[in-house]
């Protein structure tokens, strides 16, 4: 079997290299010339790096990788913290894995390199897919100046995904009403109480702020959201100004203040939400990770999700032919991703409520929505998938 592949993100590449790992050709097709990530941050829960050390890069990510302790709530204003729950060995005691913050183009290059130990020549660097084809025995994707012939089709080409809209017509996403803005800063920059190994969640009226430390603590990522209707880009790259992020996080604690002011290149994306497909494969033709499921990342599963897809159709396709491989892996993954999509939304609600403008209503909301048994009901579920076992 020789399976296509139309995108070298980190959902295209786990799944390249699930399939050689399961004795399975492949070939991957990228249309950027160069493989570059965005300088941004992943938090990789257990059920994402349960998959990654069992591609055999889990050892080789952790050393470039935060452990992340725990996580933790704050109030918007008075910086009150509320623990969310611990991490560190208890990740590994609960859910037999570690939790890890990674820097995004360290978590893409070390599955390139994964998939290039297995197969050199593997992934082919600015070749843009046009369309496919497909027959009973075979299928086809064309390509700008050329075509590639195999068994099946794998569409990882993201949120705004050619394969799907060739598979399913022109989508409509809906704007959320949220931007969100994105930066790095080098720890040294921000003040010394904040160098800490913990995930924090500032949750406030109208917004909320997750940071976290990358590359063992050198670098902090910065991720904020904020309910504006004025800007409905869906692109990470468009570049947003000091000036314009100060502004939108003013009144924000210290803490928040002192990040912001040491953003040298924000980021900033509008957020838009897809209703989850009711199907991802036709014929020899599927789909993985945002291109089949996009979500808003607001429960930090969206590329482990990703990564899960690539290796459950890994293992479908060495169990099953083409045909029946994508159904049973799309019955397998349909219903996970589409309550990870909703409860990703749902959490829009939760981290934006405006009782948080009161501090004690604030308090009185961040003790309720957060207790014990409501965590759990959110997360355990997350946390104990095995994409390595679950029945297909």
């Amino acid at each position: 079997m020789r399976v296509l592949i139309a995108g070298a993100g980190i959902g295209g590449l786990a799944a390249a290299a699930a399939l050689l790992r399961h004795g399975i050709d492949v070939e991957v097709y990228e249309q950027a010339k160069e493989l570059n990530e965005v300088g941004a941050g992943v938090q990789l829960a257990a059920n994402g790096t349960r998959v990654l050390y069992a591609l055999g890069v889990g050892e080789e990510l952790k050393a470039l990788s935060c452990e992340a302790q725990g996580k933790e709530i704050r109030h918007w204003k008075t910086g009150e913290t509320w623990k969310l729950f611990d991490l560190g060995p208890v990740s590994i005691e609960r859910y037999g894995f570690p939790y890890f913050t990674v820097y995004r183009p360290d978590l893409l290059g070390v599955l390139v390199d994964a998939v290039r130990r297995l197969k050199p020549d593997a992934i082919r660097l600015g070749a843009r897919c046009t369309g496919f084809k497909q027959d009973h025995d075979q299928v086809t994707l064309e390509l700008d100046g050329g075509k590639a012939k195999g068994d099946v089709l794998i569409g990882a080409d993201g949120v705004h995904s050619r394969i799907r809209q060739a598979l399913f017509g022109a989508d409509k996403p809906g704007f959320t009403g949220v931007i969100a803005w994105r930066g790095i800063v080098p720890m040294e920059r921000l003040p010394p109480h904040m160098a800490r190994r913990v995930g924090s969640n500032w949750v406030g009226p109208g917004g909320h702020i997750v940071h976290y430390p990358l590359r063992a603590g050198r670098l902090m990522n910065f991720v904020g959201a904020l309910e504006r209707a004025d800007w409905r880009v869906e692109s990470w790259s468009a570049r947003g100004t000091r000036e314009e992020i100060t502004a939108d996080f003013r009144g924000w604690h210290e803490d928040i203040q002192a990040f912001v002011a040491q953003i040298e290149t924000p980021y900033k994306w509008a957020l838009m939400v897809r209703a989850p497909l009711p199907r991802w494969s036709v014929g020899r033709v599927t789909l993985l990770g945002d291109a089949a499921h996009s979500m808003l990342p607001f429960l930090a599963q969206g590329a482990i999700m990703a990564i899960e897809d690539g290796y459950v159709l890994a293992r479908a396709l060495a169990k099953y032919d083409a045909a029946t491989a994508l159904q049973r892996y799309e019955a397998a993954r349909l219903e996970r991703t589409t309550r990870t999509v909703e409860g990703s939304a749902a959490n829009i609600r939760r981290f934006h409520n405006p009782a948080l403008a009161d501090p004690e209503e604030g308090r009185k909301f961040i003790d309720r929505e957060w207790a014990s048994q409501r965590i759990s009901d959110r997360y355990e579920w997350l946390f104990r998938y095995d994409a390595t076992t679950v029945e297909i």
